[in-house]
Parts: structure tokens; sequence; C-alpha cells
């Protein structure tokens, strides 16, 4: 049984191996209430539980809380998956706890993954937003770009949310067009991600420059330039689809 503690966008992990906790672990937190949410899985095998956001809670000695996105660097892409699947369940009970239709409370479904209406019946599924997030080469050079939605002052690639209606290479073109006025060709898709953040599905692609001067959209970024590799600017840390498509993952 994998145990998965949650701290707003960080996890508890032993300190000397950066493991998952025990159940004795587990059993302390559990005992003393400080739990805002408690979910899990058998058929994956885990149980995951969120600490309230106002709670500051230090870490039991032997253990400490890391950031989910270092989690993510440190492991296998199959238990990225699983502790990302577990933070977004989480988040998504916590968000959808009343019918949008009737607004009475809802309950776990007990055969699916799904969240119940005890008035009406009506059934919701966890929300999943798909996102797309492209780099851009130039012959050597790549285009990134400095976001405002962003607190680190890193580059990474454009990106940004489907619209409804659109396909996912329509959201590229429209994305890459909307945030710094190019025109591209040559559009591959490489890999997606999970990213529980809380709830979004990362589709990754790669383009070639067509056309264009590079004309910021000032509500959306700070800056987009050219760089070489030999001479890139911070960017993100690994295990985001960000870092694999700038670090040459998918070259």
């Amino acid at each position: 049984m994998n145990y998965y503690i949650f701290n707003e966008k960080n996890i508890l992990v032993r300190t000397d191996s950066h493991m998952l906790p025990d159940a004795s672990i587990w059993e302390k937190f559990s005992n003393s209430d400080s739990f805002d949410s408690v979910f899990g899985e058998r058929i994956y095998s885990y149980t995951a539980a969120s600490l309230p956001a106002e709670n500051s809670t230090v870490a039991p000695s032997g253990c400490e809380f890391i950031p989910l996105r270092q989690y993510f660097a440190e492991n296998s892409d199959d238990e990225s998956a699983l502790a990302a699947r577990a933070a977004g369940l989480l988040n998504w009970r916590s968000a959808y706890r009343f019918c949008p239709a009737c607004g009475a409370p809802l309950c776990d479904d007990e055969h699916l993954t799904a969240r119940i209406c005890t008035k009406c019946g009506r059934q919701y599924f966890p929300r999943i937003e798909p996102c797309i997030i492209v780099l851009i080469t130039r012959g050597k050079e790549l285009l990134l770009a400095r976001h405002r939605m962003r607190n680190q002052d890193v580059y990474t690639c454009i990106a940004g949310f489907i619209e409804i209606g659109e396909s996912a290479e329509q959201a590229v073109v429209r994305e890459v067009r909307e945030e710094v006025g190019l025109e591209i060709q040559n559009l591959r898709y490489v890999g997606s991600q999970g990213w529980p953040f809380p709830d979004q599905l990362m589709l990754g692609y790669r383009a070639e420059y067509k056309s264009g001067d590079v004309h910021v959209q000032e509500s959306e970024l700070y800056e987009a330039k050219w760089f070489t590799r030999d001479a890139l600017p911070s960017f993100p840390k690994a295990g985001s689809m960000g870092w694999r498509l700038i670090s040459g993952m998918y070259d």
C-alpha cells in the first residue's frame, strides 16, 4: 500500500530516501485528526490525504515535505502518474462537494471513479482540463517565454488551454499566434503528462518557425526570445513536460 500525504503542492517523503512514508507515519496523522480529506483506491493500492491549506504541520521525525514537482522528477513515469492521480482526485473531491444542478451534497460512487448527487442522482466524473505546450525551433534556436502566471523567473515553452470546439493542433496554432504573433509549420505531437495543478493534461508538441516577428501578448507574457542550446536561460526543472521538451528528450 502506498501512502500519499499532501500539504498544498508538497508531498511527504522520508528524508533519507525520498520514498513514501509507511503505515506508522500515516497512522500518526490520522490518529491526530490532521487530515482535511482522505481518499483511496484499492485497485491501485494507495491511500491519499491532504492537510488543510492553513495547516502549518511540521513533518514527523525522519520525514520532510518536498514539492510534488520534485517528486515527479525523482521517480518513474508510472509512480509519478499514480501520485498525480492521487493528488488530482483529492483536488477534484474537494471542489465537487455539492451538485451543480440542485445543490445537494455529493457522495462517492461505489463502483466508479465518480461522485453522485444524493438527491437528484446526477453523476459527475473527474474534470480534466486539456492543455497544449509547444517548443518552437528556428534552425538551432528555441523560442522560450517568461510567463506572467509563473512565480519563478524561468523561461519555458508556449502553452495554453484547449478551447471548446477546437482540436489540440488548432489550439497550438492559435496560442502561438496569440501569444507571440508567429506562424508555425511541421507541427508534431511528442507526448503527454498528467499535471495535477490542479487538473491539467499536458499535450506536448514540437513545431518549426514559419514566419513573423515576435510580438508578445503582454497580458500573458513578460517576454519571449530565441535561445541556442549552449546559452539557455533558467528553465523548468526535471519532471515537467516543459523540461522534457527543452532538454531535448523528444529530439
